[in-house]
């Protein structure tokens, strides 16, 4: 039994030995090397092509990274968007022309809300894109963080598929910068008019896009951002509009403010804008709901819109954050807990060895005749000098 701390002693430190040596191996190897491997991104993707569809452009698409030139009209709502850069370019094919205009942006909520700037209530709906609306010759879709503006001289059966592999070619975001704008989750879904929703981050898209409010009284400067929809009642229309807050409390002061303007009708500060003169008054409703303040306005009756408006209901998600596939903590347990298994291996195969001759020795004594308890007696030499 005395040999059993001496293997368990043994047993750690060949563990031990055999670690170090594991974690030497991969900075020699690195050393002997020294060969430094470097993976270069791949070579971003052109808003527009020069071809595509059989449309060919004779030269170069122009590009501007200054809104006042890509659109000198909506400039500033254009950088309330979070616009980067535009390109625009003419192609030709078989004597038709197509102009393409292309708007990109920080991320997808900025390119959705462009799109919806943009987008006119009365067009109809197009299946291109993350969506698409056309007015006669005029094609608008967006996808991603770009918007894209087609002009054809005439429009074909296939000029919608020719978009679609436009589509298919442009650089797409990555990460959170793909994500759709989250006040869309909000937004009730029965009766609704998906082509008259409009998304505003500041005065100048909410305003262009015939905001009900005065900009002034959105809060704007607070950091909020808009949603506007109408929805097809039985009674009649209804506008909902919804704005986000970046806290309750924002919310809840602002509320205060937009029921106090709204009651104070024709002696309002600033005046009502058209949408809310249009609108009968007795539908006119606020609510809040956490960081949301939603306000219902158009023709329908009281009930109907207060049933709209009890639909927006806010709900806080929590999302995981995605954790690297192996970390310096996970390292480090996994080599812990090897050390751990090694040691006890080592200690099992201690007590199995000191039993095993332990018992050995105690079965010798009893074929010679001892008994068992005399395994643990001092046996000595005897030399017989007698003889």
């Amino acid at each position: 039994m005395r040999w059993i701390p001496i293997l368990v002693c043994s047993a750690a430190l060949a563990g031990s030995t055999a670690v170090a040596q594991a974690q030497a191996a991969p900075a020699k190897s690195g050393a002997a090397q020294g060969v430094t491997h470097l993976t270069l991104p791949p070579a971003p993707k052109a808003m527009l092509p020069e071809v595509f569809a059989g449309w060919v452009s004779d030269k170069a698409p122009e590009k501007t990274i200054v809104a006042a030139q890509a659109d000198p009209a909506n400039a500033v709502a254009l950088a309330e968007y979070g616009f980067t850069d535009s390109a625009s370019a003419s192609y030709k094919r078989s004597g038709e022309t197509l102009t393409l205009r292309a708007l990109r942006f920080q991320d997808a909520s900025g390119a959705y809300g462009a799109y919806t700037f943009y987008r006119q209530n009365n067009w109809p709906k197009e299946e291109i894109g993350a969506g698409a609306t056309s007015n006669h010759n005029r094609v608008l879709f967006w996808l991603g963080n770009t918007v894209i503006d087609a002009n054809f001289s005439s429009v074909g059966p296939m000029s919608g598929s020719e978009l679609r592999e436009l589509a298919s070619q442009l650089p797409l975001p990555e990460g959170t910068k793909a994500m759709a704008p989250p006040i869309l989750f909000n937004l009730p879904k029965p009766q609704l008019d998906g082509q008259t929703t409009h998304y505003a981050l500041g005065p100048a898209g909410y305003a262009g896009a015939g905001g009900v409010l005065p900009p002034a009284v959105v809060g704007f400067d607070l950091g909020a951002e808009t949603l506007t929809a109408n929805y097809i009642l039985r009674s009649g229309p209804a506008t909902l509009t919804i704005i986000d807050y970046p806290t309750p409390q924002m919310a809840a002061a602002q509320e205060i403010k937009i029921r106090d303007y709204i009651k104070a009708g024709s002696k309002a500060q600033p005046a009502w804008p058209k949408p809310l003169m249009d609108s009968d008054v007795a539908s006119l409703e606020v609510h809040r709901s956490g960081p949301l303040v939603a306000i219902v306005s158009g023709d329908a009756i009281p009930d109907e819109s207060h049933k709209l408006l009890a639909t927006v209901h806010y709900e806080t998600e929590l999302t995981s954050i995605p954790q690297p596939t192996v970390s310096e903590v996970a390292k480090t347990a996994k080599l812990l807990i090897g050390i751990a298994e090694l040691v006890m291996i080592g200690v099992v195969a201690a007590l199995l060895l000191g039993f095993f001759l332990g018992g050995f020795r105690a079965l010798w004594r009893m074929a010679r005749g001892k008994p068992v308890s005399s395994v643990y007696d001092t046996e000595f030499i005897r030399l017989n000098l007698r003889d």
